[in-house]
């Protein structure tokens, strides 16, 4: 009867971040709010007279388009740093990935561990329609989260099959009847 994602995704709302110049000469900065569905030329380009705008301190207001005398839009970075190798003098602290002290027991770590994948789970954001730079971020991050889990359960499991060898026989005398 209806389709869901085109409901879902009709409620859902994403900021770009720009520096717009008032007919004033005030500039101002902040981020436009729009639907998930448009492009900010397209919003930029219609027929509505106001345009939401959030500032970064929070303020939220509708301009008037003729009071804009220019829009800058901000390009967001890239998730580049978070890619590939670790630069040189940058250290890898899989704890900081994970939001856990040094001295976490592994419980502590296995759960801020499912908290973050299932924040950052590449299917959460599947039918949501994000810009490049969004989903390059996610998918980073996720990287990152499974590295650093790895890196700390690889000794837990080095122990485990160590005790499980210590534990098996190593001599076992056949049944006797």
């Amino acid at each position: 009867m209806f389709e869901r994602n085109k409901i879902d995704n009709a409620a859902q709302q994403m900021t770009v971040p720009a520096e717009l110049t008032l007919e004033g000469g005030d500039v101002i900065r902040g981020r436009f709010v729009i639907a998930a569905a448009r492009n900010i030329f397209d919003v930029l380009n219609s027929d509505a007279y106001f345009l939401d705008f959030e500032t970064y301190e929070g303020e939220r207001q509708l301009l008037a388009r003729t009071a804009i005398k220019a829009v800058k839009l901000i390009a967001v970075p890239s998730a580049n740093h978070l890619k590939g190798r670790l630069r040189e003098g940058e250290t890898f602290d899989p704890y900081q990935v994970l939001g856990v002290p040094a001295e976490a027991s592994f419980d502590d770590i296995r759960a801020a561990y499912l908290k973050l994948s299932k924040i950052y789970h590449p299917d959460r954001f599947q039918s949501v329609e994000l810009p490049a730079e969004v989903r390059d971020y996610l998918s980073a991050m996720v990287r990152r989260i499974n590295s650093a889990y790895a890196a700390l359960e690889a000794p837990v499991q080095a122990a485990r099959r160590a005790a499980i060898a210590k534990a098996r026989p190593i001599f076992t005398s056949p049944i006797r009847n």
